[in-house]
């Protein structure tokens, strides 16, 4: 009885799998490089605004102010 069930789930996990793969879009390899880009920088900013968050020295926040200025016009720029 169980094998039944697990056969079933193996069936819908290669289904789903094929189903994720046909809807994507094809991306050009400039449209990947900025989806990246965009992504790493999302996480940039992330990882500066929790260290600005723990910073406890005026001046390592204010350096850190400055690099999240910098990313989030950089991810302006982006769109």
């Amino acid at each position: 009885m169980a094998r039944g069930f697990e056969s079933k789930d193996v069936e819908f996990q290669q289904a789903e799998r094929e189903r994720g793969r046909e809807t994507r879009p094809a991306l050009t390899p400039g449209q990947r490089a900025d989806a990246s880009r965009r992504q790493t920088l999302e996480l940039s900013l992330a990882r500066l605004r929790a260290d600005r968050e723990a910073a406890q020295h005026p001046a390592h926040r204010a350096m850190l102010a400055q690099a999240i200025a910098t990313l989030e016009a950089e991810l302006a720029s982006l769109t």
